[in-house]
């Protein structure tokens, strides 16, 4: 029997748009620990509206939620959103950076791109040290920030579309499939057809 996951509340932001602040950016982060493809980072700035919670009420952490919800909820809070943006980082970066630091980079991209610019972040466990805004990073934000939430489910179906666009280009992988991550079919497609320009050399691919 599968336990019941409490969605993500309004809990973290009320204290902020109480205090006057309304451009609260919830970012997060898909393909951390893909073998393959870019690291995606997603910020959302919801409206300061309590009744989000209805609007968005299937809204969980990505990885809570099937294929099919991801989509669907996706947009959604593109609709809901004031703004919202998605960067990324290639594999090369990740290579070049390390992973922690490419993931900051496609953070970093996606909040320039917001408009109006926030003036909170909060991050799920990520400290972004070369934005200059006040930041909160929370233990399991994706499950308890619903602007973070909201983040994760745009991260994750934009670099899942990104993935499937590429798995054309570089045919025999299976990128639509796995999304670029270790699976048997992938490892198994590596040895086969060795790397290509979308793996991270520095990740232990095989």
């Amino acid at each position: 029997m599968t336990a019941r996951v409490d969605p993500p509340t309004l809990a973290c932001e009320q204290p902020l748009w109480e205090a006057g602040f309304r451009y609260l950016a919830g970012v997060d982060e898909a393909g951390r620990g893909a073998l393959a493809g870019p690291v995606a980072a997603a910020a959302v700035i919801l409206p300061a509206e309590a009744s989000l919670t209805q609007r968005l009420a299937g809204v969980r952490d990505s990885k809570q939620m099937t294929p099919a919800e991801r989509e669907y909820w996706a947009v959604r809070i593109r609709q809901a959103a004031i703004s919202w943006s998605v960067g990324f980082a290639s594999a090369g970066e990740i290579d070049a950076l390390g992973i922690v630091a490419a993931t900051c980079l496609a953070a970093q991209r996606a909040l320039e791109s917001l408009s109006p610019p926030p003036e909170w972040l909060l991050t799920d466990y990520l400290l972004l040290r070369e934005v200059d805004l006040p930041q909160i990073a929370l233990v399991k934000g994706d499950q308890r920030s619903l602007s973070i939430a909201a983040a994760s489910v745009l991260a994750k179906t934009s670099r899942d579309a990104l993935l499937r666009d590429l798995d054309a280009r570089y045919p025999g992988y299976g990128f639509a499939r796995h999304k670029g991550y270790g699976t048997p079919f992938h490892r198994a497609a590596i040895r086969r057809l060795g790397y290509c320009p979308l793996h991270r050399k520095s990740f232990a691919c095989l």
